[in-house]
């Protein structure tokens, strides 16, 4: 059972999680906060099931998550200021929240994965996912979905990449309460940075993107192109180079090829 209390005292922002929603299921936390008739619109609310009846990830997979063992939470930003910016810095910062906060707590080494996957040793143990909502071409709101497999030991399904927990790799039970505390955390400080220095978001998430020099495949609709990761640019796309050609890619699944 998560405890809401053992929680609060952890947590240390201004804004983000303030405005706490704890349930036990949800059909998508994302859809929670993205539907106005709901009322949630305080800027940094943060929405936490402990089980979701219809979790989902990029192209609407499904996430699966088993109940009261993992993290599966969104957090609303409704601060026009965020909008304004490069949304691919968004997610960025938040990946990189998570990474910071899964090494700071149990110096385990994270991998990032363009566009937003966080890695420990080749498997996935977090994904992020934005989802906005607009009126008239203009964003009224837009929600970061996190779902990070804490202590959950068995994955049943096919999977794109393997999937771990972090309690597989630190062989330890892992208290929930701290490690969402340690993320919010961190996150609201990314969120100021995004503003006031994107380009330091950019440089840390770069720093932990080990692919980078790397012969891939990008996949997209049934389609998949080859060459070497050859880096990510300015506003966070990922530069294909083959030969003396760069290609900018905007989306895909990549994969590392052997």
């Amino acid at each position: 059972m998560f405890n809401l209390e053992s929680f609060d005292i952890k947590l240390d922002t201004d804004v983000i999680g303030r405005n706490f929603i704890y349930t036990e299921e949800a059909d998508s936390t994302n859809t929670a906060l993205l539907d106005k008739s709901a009322k949630f619109n305080e800027h940094g609310t943060v929405f936490f099931a402990e089980k979701q009846l219809k979790g989902k990830g990029r192209k609407d997979r499904v996430w699966y998550s088993a109940k009261d063992q993992n993290l599966t939470f969104s957090i609303l930003l409704t601060d026009n200021k965020y909008f304004k910016r490069n949304l691919n810095f968004i997610n960025f910062a938040a990946s990189l929240a998570v990474a910071i906060s899964i090494e700071n707590l149990y110096q385990l080494n994270i991998d990032l994965k363009w566009p937003n996957d966080i890695l420990i040793s080749g498997k996935k143990t977090a994904g992020i996912l934005l989802e906005s909502q607009s009126q008239a071409n203009v964003i009224e709101r837009l929600v970061i979905g996190i779902g990070v497999n804490v202590n959950q030991t068995t994955f049943q399904g096919n999977f794109n990449i393997a999937p771990t927990s972090i309690r597989l790799e630190l062989n330890e039970i892992v208290e929930r309460e701290r490690l969402l505390a340690e993320i919010l955390n961190n996150l609201e400080q990314n969120l100021k940075t995004v503003l006031k220095n994107p380009k330091w978001i950019l440089k840390e998430w770069k720093l932990r993107c080990r692919m980078i020099g790397e012969k891939i495949s990008i996949s997209e609709n049934d389609k998949s192109k080859y060459g070497i990761f050859h880096d990510i640019d300015d506003d966070g796309f990922l530069l294909l180079r083959n030969g003396d050609k760069i290609e900018k890619i905007y989306f895909g699944d990549i994969n590392i090829v052997l």
